[in-house]
């Protein structure tokens, strides 16, 4: 259902409006895909749509798609109005609202082989890398902390390139999953530049591996390097102290993968 719109204060743009708000970030109903290719992306993954606003360029583009959903509003307008009615520059001026679905079961993931368990990482962008890295190669799912960054954020699904909308993912309540995924036989390997943690390249996996990360700052706190059943860490030289953690969680994944 095309729809043209030229007032940025139309009531029926509600779910683009102020996309910068703080609160947006852990929307409990909906999610914003940016670009056109995350939009495709949201369809592929099966997410329900609730209204599209884009430039009339991309129309064509999602044909395709947008003749299963004849239903949906699709509000058409100009670059310059969708980013007032944003906040922000929109990537190639295409917007879609979706119905957040919802995060994967723990059993679910707890039957998976390797799993990436993030502790209060807040950055979206570091935290959508991580997850293209995860869905890239091969590994199961995702387990973030209360505090950790939104992996249905916009930034953070942009960053993923949309693969946060496939891999699963699950928000913890708190330090009981750590214990059911040991129980479950997960080893617990937790990356960290304590001493007496082992170099990467001398590091045996076991069968089946979640990799804890820490917070972009001060890395795993004590309580969860204290919890890990194994400490393992990049070699690298002293010309830095530190790797990104998106940068360390690539490393990192493909050597345990």
């Amino acid at each position: 259902m095309l729809i043209e719109v030229d007032d940025r204060c139309d009531e029926r743009l509600r779910d683009f409006a102020g996309l910068r708000d703080a609160q947006l970030r852990r929307d409990e109903d909906r999610f914003i895909a940016e670009g056109l290719k995350i939009i495709e992306r949201a369809f592929a993954a099966g997410c329900t749509p609730r209204s599209l606003l884009l430039q009339p360029r991309w129309l064509e583009g999602l044909r395709h798609v947008l003749e299963d959903w004849p239903e949906v509003p699709v509000y058409v307008a100009k670059e310059t109005m969708i980013e007032q009615v944003s906040g922000f520059h929109v990537h190639r001026g295409a917007l879609g609202s979706f119905e957040r679905p919802a995060q994967a079961p723990l059993g679910s993931l707890l039957g998976g082989r390797r799993l990436v368990v993030c502790e209060e990482i807040v950055d979206h962008a570091n935290l959508g890398a991580i997850v293209r890295v995860a869905a890239g190669l091969g590994w199961d799912g995702l387990l973030v902390t209360g505090g950790s960054a939104d992996p249905l954020y916009r930034r953070a699904i942009k960053s993923s390139m949309g693969a946060s909308l496939e891999l699963p993912w699950r928000r913890m309540t708190g330090e009981a999953e750590l214990h059911a995924l040991r129980e479950a036989g997960f080893r617990l390997v937790a990356a960290t530049l304590r001493p007496g943690a082992v170099d990467l390249s001398r590091f045996e996996p076991s069968e089946k591996v979640a990799l804890l990360l820490g917070t972009e700052g001060a890395g795993l706190s004590e309580a969860w390097q204290a919890a890990a059943d194994d400490h393992v860490r990049i070699e690298m030289t002293d010309r830095v102290d530190s790797l990104n953690v998106a940068t360390a969680a690539a490393i990192l994944a493909y050597a345990l993968r």
